[in-house]
């Protein structure tokens, strides 16, 4: 009988749940914790494990786990809550929600993710930290807006300019790592040939998007939650909608969007052809947005540079 584990992590410890035993137990979320787990898992051996992402807590169990060479994966939190709801399972525990989890494993088996290594995961962290850096700028900036008292203002700038070398340093980090991982630095540089795809975006790809050049055009799409999901039934028809799929990706590549919208003589030519039929500039922009991942998509599959008679 197929075996299916859920966990449910929080700061200082985590619950395990097994389908169908739904036997609950207990772990502190420190090294000696994991280890204990792992025993226990690697005795069981269990078809998939499924846990949901919490904010960096649920890290070292799953690099742990997936060095024992455990299938894991890591589901959005939305998908599990709703699928309680469907089942009728509104009340929220610890124990219940590891339950839930192994529940969702067993019924959906949603696909386990690759193990990254030491050198990709400092890539990911790295790419995290950037994206903290910039998020921190946004809001100093927006300060400085409403600072009408020179004390406040000096205090922002000296903020921004320490920001600034932050980011200039991690930045660097950032090409150290990708110059020492000749897979990345090739795809890297296929992304970069494409207009509109800088070095920032490309690392962002090559880190937070390992799975391009991998997929189908759709499913890469449906993976960052730009494909059109239809809303019909019976005879109404309603208007097509994207969303799901990795959220702070799809919100980090719009703005490489526009600028491959205004330099990408593609990109540029599919995005007037939606105006001219007289879809709105955002669902133009999503829109061109699919176009663009769908061709880097094929790059990387194909192992090609830009090549715009190809696109």
């Amino acid at each position: 009988m197929a075996t299916y584990v859920g966990i449910d992590i929080a700061k200082h410890g985590f619950d395990l749940a097994v389908e169908p035993k739904q036997k609950v137990q207990h772990f502190d979320n420190d090294p000696e914790g994991i280890q204990r787990c792992l025993k226990i898992l690697q005795q069981l051996q269990p078809d998939l494990i499924v846990m949901e992402p919490t904010g960096g807590y649920e890290r070292p169990v799953v690099t742990q786990l997936q060095a024992a060479g455990l299938p894991v994966a890591v589901v959005n939190a939305r998908r599990i809550r709703e699928f309680a709801r469907a089942c009728g399972l509104l009340a929220k525990t610890d124990k219940l929600d590891a339950q839930i989890i192994a529940r969702f494993a067993a019924t959906l088996q949603p696909p386990a993710q690759e193990a990254l290594d030491q050198q990709t995961q400092a890539m990911k962290a790295l790419v995290a930290r950037r994206h903290q850096l910039v998020q921190m700028q946004v809001a100093e900036t927006n300060h400085m807006e409403h600072a009408h008292d020179k004390a406040v203002a000096q205090s922002i700038r000296a903020v921004l300019k320490a920001i600034e070398r932050q980011m200039d340093k991690v930045e660097q980090q950032i090409h150290d790592q990708i110059d020492r991982m000749p897979e990345l630095r090739q795809k890297a540089q296929q992304l970069e040939s494409v207009p509109g795809i800088g070095e920032t975006t490309a690392s962002l790809l090559v880190t937070e998007l390992p799975e391009l050049g991998r997929l189908n055009r759709r499913q890469i799409a449906a993976l960052v939650g730009v494909a059109p999901i239809n809303r019909d039934s019976g005879t109404y028809r309603g208007k097509r909608m994207t969303g799901g799929g990795r959220r702070q990706l799809r919100a980090r590549l719009f703005m490489p969007t526009l600028v491959a919208v205004r330099h990408n003589p593609v990109i540029h030519a599919f995005y007037q052809r939606l105006l001219n039929q007289g879809k709105t500039k955002m669902v133009a922009v999503i829109a061109a947005m699919r176009k663009l991942l769908t061709i880097l998509n094929i790059m990387l599959k194909k192992n090609e540079t830009w090549n715009p008679k190809n696109a």
